[in-house]
């Protein structure tokens, strides 16, 4: 049997994911964080995409999309505390592309009374969403 560690993925809404995994791999503010069983302790901030969890009794990665939020891992668990947290399958494409296209015309059109900051980051995390999306995809093929 391969060896595991213990998963958890929470928001402020529900408990996504909670279960065993070979491997995480986990969008880290300077790139993508592998975390393998028995790694060492670790915390850091996330950034929006898709966490890919590889389960020991399942062939396909597990895709979780995050919006962002905190990472920590033990050498036994890893939890992921996300401030907004989606199955991949549950993801709605339609949705994530009004989102883009309505943050590139709040960006585009910028005025003195919108927020640009926050209209940056409603694009970056429709862009996440997309990739997550694509990521979902190219694995159910």
């Amino acid at each position: 049997m391969a060896m595991t560690v213990h998963v958890d993925v929470v928001s402020a809404e529900e408990q996504i994911f909670s279960g065993l995994a070979e491997v995480v791999v986990v969008p880290g503010e300077m790139g993508e964080l592998g975390i393998y069983p028995r790694h060492t302790a670790l915390m850091t901030r996330i950034k929006p995409g898709a966490v890919r969890i590889k389960r020991p009794d399942q062939e396909q990665e597990e895709l979780i999309y995050v919006s962002g939020g905190m990472l920590e891992v033990q050498p036994n668990v890893v939890t992921i505390l996300a401030d907004t947290a989606i199955r991949g399958a549950d993801l709605d494409e339609a949705r994530a592309l009004e989102a883009k296209q309505a943050a590139e015309e709040a960006i585009k059109n910028r005025t003195s009374d919108i927020d640009y900051a926050a209209a940056q980051a409603e694009l970056a995390e429709a862009i996440a969403q997309l990739r997550a999306i694509q990521q979902v995809r190219k694995h159910a093929h």
